[in-house]
């Protein structure tokens, strides 16, 4: 016979979450959740920024740590020291990864390098540090199952990290390790692109999408306060997409 247990809650009180990739778009918004439910909550990425140019980084602890490069990886988390939650949310620039047929294969490769093996090397330098209950969470994107002409690199990527995911999951049992794919979300990230244009895909994912709104970083982060809180999910990757999984995309 099973005793009755505490349901499960959202709170990271006392626990300390390592976000990569935590200072712009969907890794700020995990972080400022986490920050939010009580955790202490460590930022890394490839520089540290002081608070007089992003303010919005307070009550964030910073750590630097370039994914690409493993001796600065293993440093960075042995700096860090033990923690509860790892989540990755990092990737290279949009644009960098390169055609399948060009005349060498230095985009793709510094892609794969970035966020593939990127999430593999923190993975590795993590998972003798989480404490017990930890969990790691990874980030891949709608085009691991819906490939887009000319992103093949990208594609390949979120595919082998949704792989990666599932695998430590049994490997590093009974830490839990789940990935988050989302769907249009807006951040940061499209900054690139003219204002009317980013207005237009708004608008486009408000009219096709189920969810009738284009996502938020709040919306991933609620999703990733889940993984690292409830106990019995590991494994998985978690669509988070507003149903665009159920229409025409966009782009």
């Amino acid at each position: 016979m099973t005793t009755a247990s505490q349901p499960p809650s959202l709170s990271l009180t006392g626990k300390k979450v390592v976000v990569v990739g935590g200072k712009t778009g969907i890794g700020l918004g995990i972080a400022r959740a986490a920050l939010a439910a009580g955790a202490t909550v460590v930022v890394a990425s490839r520089r540290i920024t002081s608070l007089e140019a992003r303010p919005d980084l307070a009550g964030l602890q910073q750590a630097s740590l370039d994914m690409r490069d493993e001796a600065a990886v293993r440093a960075a988390f042995s700096a860090i020291g033990p923690f509860d939650h790892l989540v990755v949310t990092a990737a290279p620039d949009i644009g960098t990864w390169g055609g399948f047929m060009d005349a060498d294969m230095s985009g793709v490769r510094s892609y794969v390098e970035g966020k593939f093996l990127g999430t593999w090397a923190c993975a590795r330098y993590a998972a003798p540090l989480l404490g017990k209950g930890g969990t790691m969470t990874f980030l891949s994107g709608g085009m691991a199952v819906r490939p887009k002409l000319g992103f093949t690199a990208v594609t390949s990527s979120f595919a082998a990290v949704e792989a990666l995911s599932a695998s430590l999951a049994v490997e590093l049992a009974p830490t839990r390790v789940n990935t988050i794919r989302p769907g249009y979300v807006e951040t940061d990230m499209w900054n690139f692109l003219p204002a009317e244009v980013r207005a237009g895909m708004s608008q486009q994912v408000a009219a096709s999408f189920p969810a009738r709104r284009a996502g938020q970083a709040e919306d991933i982060a609620h999703a990733a306060l889940f993984l690292m809180t409830n106990p019995y999910v590991t494994g998985t990757v978690l669509d988070v997409t507003g149903g665009e999984n159920l229409v025409n995309s966009i782009g």
